[in-house]
């Protein structure tokens, strides 16, 4: 999301300007003071856990990083439509920068209907030990703030800054110094989001971007939450957003009015998610040095349809998983294809080739040839496929003769 625009316009403002710390609500405040003034342990319980659910996070979001790299790197990109994505007709855009971004161009999009919606772009292929490197430095920077860091790619990462190691007072100045940091270190901007939890703080880095600061304190989310679009909450999906558009939810005050036990009747387990989220509430912690264990992406179809049918979307979900794997420092090993009956039952058929996928074309037809392993008819209609990368390894495993034996017994 660019500059202010009529969807931030409309939710109370809490900006960078507020210096304060992350206090409690108003409730949450009145909860711990009466919990003080009485001795019983009860309520020192209760007192301790407020005081302790108060967290402060920050989700840091490097902007359009591939692209920006190249255009530090390259004087000559720099203020141009850059296009990180080798040319050709299977190959997909890795990174596009925010003056290719205004023609339409993002990431995981075919890099021919790129080409097609900015003539003009500049088609540079990746380097991606370049990126790690870049990412690297970012994380160095983390490190000197707090401990607790979980990246989530090579470009973003949630920091728990609750106890921050560089004594600054606020979450807020922490998440000031990181990106003055790394504007002056890395010549590369981004944008950062702080809130008490890190649903919030991912929403917030997205509000100002490219190079924005946004800060949500918890007595701002009762006002800031119901104005959202639906769409804005993760997993909430293009099918997800339509089903509760038919039932007339389309904002995040909508979604608040719905009982629980509805959304779990519709969503399943997804539906406390959403019940949740809809009212502020993650409980997630921050989880450092997380190692990626698979990637997927999955989608609903508009009505069930046979399997013959599904060689389009298939691909285009591999062109997503693809898109998302390069941000990984590590390689998956394994494709994994998944496939929702009309009757709710689950498939998955996976394999480990003897070698990683190299490219987008090969993850595709790896997961088109998984589909020829479904049998049961063509009289049977599918209403979900999903395309996954699983059975990651870091690339020196990969490189080591031990792996090397241990893959000859698999696959032999």
């Amino acid at each position: 999301m660019g500059p202010e625009t009529e969807e931030a316009a409309k939710v109370k403002n809490a900006s960078e300007s507020r210096e304060g710390s992350l206090s409690p609500t108003p409730f949450w405040g009145a909860l711990c003071i009466m919990a003080q003034l009485d001795s019983r342990p009860e309520a020192y319980r209760h007192y301790h856990e407020c005081q302790m659910s108060i967290r402060k996070i920050i989700h840091v979001d490097m902007d359009a990083f591939y692209a920006s790299v190249e255009q530090r790197d390259d004087p000559q990109l720099r203020g141009k439509p850059v296009v990180v994505a080798w040319r050709g007709n299977r190959s997909v855009v890795c990174a596009a920068s925010y003056e290719a971004r205004r023609f339409g161009v993002h990431s995981a999009m075919a890099a021919v209907r790129a080409e097609r919606l900015c003539p003009e772009a500049i088609f540079v292929p990746p380097d991606f030990p370049r990126y790690r490197a870049a990412s690297q430095m970012a994380r160095e920077i983390f490190q000197q703030h707090t401990d607790l860091i979980e990246p989530l790619s090579l470009d973003e990462a949630y920091l728990d800054v609750t106890e921050n190691k560089s004594g600054l007072p606020t979450a807020t100045r922490v998440a000031k110094t990181i990106r003055e940091q790394i504007r002056e270190e890395l010549r590369l901007t981004a944008s950062a989001g702080v809130a008490p939890n890190k649903f919030l703080a991912k929403i917030a880095s997205d509000w100002r971007k490219p190079d924005g600061l946004f800060v949500i304190q918890p007595e701002d989310v009762a006002t800031f939450l119901p104005l959202l679009p639906v769409g804005r909450i993760p997993g909430v999906g293009k099918v997800t957003e339509a089903r509760l558009k038919q039932s007339g939810i389309t904002t995040v005050g909508d979604l608040q009015l719905l009982e629980l036990a509805v959304l779990e009747d519709q969503f399943g387990r997804y539906g406390v998610r959403l019940y949740e989220l809809a009212r502020g509430i993650d409980h997630s912690k921050v989880v450092p040095n997380r190692p990626t264990q698979s990637i997927s992406a999955e989608d609903t179809f508009e009505r069930d349809i046979p399997l013959v049918e599904t060689e389009s979307l298939i691909r285009r979900l591999a062109e997503k998983v693809w898109a998302a794997s390069r941000k990984e420092s590590r390689i998956a090993r394994t494709v994994v294809l998944k496939l929702k009956t009309s009757e709710f039952n689950i498939l998955t058929r996976s394999h480990t080739p003897p070698q990683p996928p190299a490219t987008c074309e090969e993850l595709a037809q790896i997961a088109l040839w998984l589909r020829q392993r479904i049998d049961l008819g063509a009289q049977q209609h599918f209403r979900l496929v999903g395309v996954g990368l699983s059975n990651f390894r870091d690339a020196e495993d990969l490189q080591s003769p031990l792996f090397d034996e241990a893959l000859q017994k698999v696959v032999s």
